[in-house]
């Protein structure tokens, strides 16, 4: 069983965290049951309801968000179910149809979405989904808020009279407006309205002569207002109907009421389900605005804060742009209790109350803000004395308050409990107040109690280097500045740096070398060793954070260059498959020009038929067979390769076509062709004899077919002459 003293939460500032959760909150009960919260006393229950929070955190990162579910608090209404004949005004049905409306949402939303919220879903089946209410209150309620007319026989009827009454009373009103209106016996103003009734504006002289009941006059007195005599008779006749219908209307009221009154442990259980998926969504929602998480929970006896932060400061220092300090703490079964020494204001009382705020969190069903590797145990206890607790109602002084909770802790720590107390052994003489300080901490020690303790006692410091699960640790300080640098580190104690800062402040240093021969030399001694050490352990540190930036760098560096050579070597791949698929094509197309020119100069279209098909089938033997996805990817490879290829050429020949224009070409006279003359088009091989020359245009003849070629694409190979020759 979980036990966290009310004290201990206020100590931690537990109640602060509560009043900033409840602010998320969209109800009033939701922002009540967030003030309530406490630590959860069964481990079964936290875990489920941490693992609710969890869930609701990340609809936050996914397309399924979960459904609004906001509602107005029907406890009123409930209290009214439980008295017998009483019932339930319009207004209230209304609430009741909404919170069935928005329960039912829910549940089914949950159900449908069980794979990514199994624990809500798992909440939420206890909640029954029903339509009764909504539909009974639907058939008796209109969307504006009023009771249908067919909501009953006898209303249906009453409602009917009432119409015709009331068309009979506008009838006879107009009539009478009409007459005494003639008779010049009406103000300008003619008519008005008094008590919801239509009255005559009559001359104040003429009201002795109007038939009617006088309802009232105007402040002057020249205007008497009177309902006519014939319209009064109808007035009296509405009134009873008008009656007998709010009577009808209070009937059917309590028969639905009654009706409802069935499902009173429904509704509350309505109530409750959204109350507390109300409390779930502002802690969710509070996670969110500091990236808190659920870290892992471990059965061992084992602590493991990394990069954790104090949430309240978090918050503020967020709000004014202002960095906060993260504090990486482990306790363990080999290393339960931590002496965190050194000056003040360097912030061992805020890494103290981090630890502890953020387990009573935890504890409580808050997800904290620490790195996702963290881990945390959980504990029976937590007991803390922090701050200055003099008591002035008590009369008690600060070192007897102490004493006395010291005491409380005797009684109370064990091995399931998690103490942490600030300015361990202050309050009373130093030397006398630091033994019993020690002896207190040997007594918590051998119950084998996890804690973190801060002080400025030196005995202390030297029992925690002395036992073997007791660890000290400072807070680091610029040496230079001696400005805190908010950081914790284990295994060395901190010095107080109690010279060294008078120094920085102003004392003069007469005065402290005065006080530094007051005191054992022993004690300034070890003091310095701690401080030099301390100075070290700060170089040490920033060494560390030098080397490992260099070290990210020359990583960085060296996957740029690996990715670099993968990228080269793909396209030197790339490449060389084209160069293969150019150099079997250029082959080909010689073979096929071998062929040209021997059908040229034998003119043996069976022998050439014959020499195409087995070169062809020779051809094919080496081609693979690709189903038609497999070629269209093939296809569109060597597409890519040869559009690649195609710009490297074109930057090639840009660049050789800039260097031709540097030198100085000299043309050959170009050649006369005539008819008959064998050429071939420039940077071809197939030769051809020329058969006609039309318009600059040539008529080549390769004996398989004839083409029409412009002059200057073509270049002279053997004139007729010489071949006639």
């Amino acid at each position: 069983m979980i036990r966290i003293h009310e004290k201990t939460l206020k100590d931690l500032e537990f109640f602060t965290v509560l009043e900033q959760i409840s602010e998320y909150a969209t109800t009033a009960l939701g922002k009540e049951a967030v003030l309530s919260l406490r630590p959860i006393e069964v481990e079964t229950q936290l875990v489920r309801e941490l693992d609710y929070v969890n869930e609701y955190l990340s609809s936050f990162d996914n397309d399924n968000r979960i459904p609004n579910h906001g509602f107005e608090s029907i406890s009123k209404e409930i209290k009214l179910l439980k008295i017998e004949n009483t019932y339930l005004e319009v207004a209230s049905l209304q609430k009741l149809v909404s919170i069935s409306l928005t329960s039912n949402a829910l549940v089914k939303f949950f159900e449908k979405y069980k794979d990514y919220y199994p624990k809500l879903y798992q909440y939420s089946q206890h909640v029954e989904i029903t339509t009764s209410i909504i539909e009974q209150v639907d058939a008796v309620v209109d969307r504006f808020g009023d009771i249908k007319d067919d909501a009953s026989p006898q209303l249906l009827t009453l409602r009917q009279e009432i119409g015709k009454l009331k068309g009979k009373i506008n009838s006879s009103f107009s009539s009478a407006l009409t007459r005494y209106h003639g008779l010049d016996y009406l103000d300008d103003i003619r008519e008005s309205v008094v008590d919801n009734r239509r009255v005559l504006a009559v001359k104040a002289m003429y009201r002795r002569k109007v038939k009617g009941a006088i309802m009232g006059g105007s402040k002057t007195g020249s205007i008497v207002y009177i309902e006519p005599e014939t319209t009064l008779q109808y007035s009296r006749e509405l009134n009873n109907l008008e009656y007998e219908e709010k009577e009808e209307v209070i009937k059917i009221l309590k028969e639905l009421t009654d009706y409802i009154r069935l499902f009173l442990p429904l509704l509350n259980d309505y109530q409750n389900f959204l109350t507390k998926i109300d409390t779930i969504a502002a802690k969710a929602k509070y996670a969110r605005s500091m990236n808190a998480i659920l870290p892992e929970l471990t059965n061992d006896r084992k602590m493991v804060l990394k990069y954790a932060y104090h949430p309240l400061l978090y918050l503020t220092n967020k709000a004014k742009g202002e960095t906060t300090f993260p504090q990486t703490v482990e306790l363990s079964t080999e290393n339960r209790i931590i002496v965190i020494s050194g000056p003040n204001a360097g912030g061992k009382s805020i890494t103290l109350k981090t630890v502890g705020l953020l387990q009573v969190m935890l504890q409580s069903g808050i997800l904290i803000p620490v790195h996702e590797r963290s881990m945390v145990c959980l504990f029976d206890r937590v007991v803390s004395d922090i701050g200055d607790n003099q008591s002035i109602e008590n009369h008690l002084s600060t070192y007897s308050y102490r004493l006395k909770q010291m005491n409380y802790f005797l009684k109370k720590v064990d091995s399931k409990t998690l103490f942490l107390i600030d300015e361990f052994g202050t309050g009373s003489d130093p030397e006398l107040g630091g033994a019993l300080a020690e002896t207190f901490l040997e007594v918590f020690y051998e119950r084998n109690a996890f804690g973190i303790i801060t002080t400025h006692y030196s005995n202390l410091k030297l029992l925690a280097n002395e036992l073997p699960h007791m660890q000290n640790a400072n807070m680091l300080f610029n040496e230079k500045s001696l400005e805190p640098m908010y950081k914790l580190v284990t295994g060395q104690a901190g010095s107080s740096f109690t010279f060294e800062v008078a120094q920085k402040n102003g004392i003069p240093y007469s005065l402290i070398n005065k006080s530094k021969k007051k005191i054992e030399r022993g004690k300034v001694r070890f003091d310095a060793t701690i401080a030099k050490l301390q100075k070290e352990r700060s170089k040490l540190e920033r060494t560390e954070r030098s080397l490992k930036e260099n070290e990210k760098k020359k990583l960085s560096e060296a996957e740029k260059l690996e990715e670099t050579n993968a990228k080269i070597q793909k396209k030197l791949e790339s490449f060389q498959e084209l160069y293969d698929s150019n150099q079997r094509l250029i082959h080909l197309g010689q073979k096929v020009n071998d062929l040209a020119e021997k059908f040229f100069e034998n003119n043996r279209k069976r022998e050439l038929m014959s020499e195409l098909f087995r070169l062809v089938q020779i051809e094919n033997t080496k081609r693979k067979k690709m189903s038609l996805k497999q070629k269209r990817v093939e296809k569109a490879k060597e597409e890519q390769i040869k559009l690649e290829a195609e710009k490297k050429v074109e930057v090639i020949r840009e660049t050789k076509k800039a260097a031709r224009k540097k030198e100085v070409v000299v043309e050959k006279p170009k050649p006369i062709l005539k008819v008959g003359d064998r050429v071939r088009i420039h940077d071809g091989k197939a030769v051809g004899s020329i058969d006609a020359i039309e318009k600059n245009k040539a008529i080549v003849n390769y004996g398989l077919f004839t083409t029409n070629v412009s002059i200057d694409l073509l270049e002279l190979v053997e004139a007729i002459q010489n071949r006639q020759k």
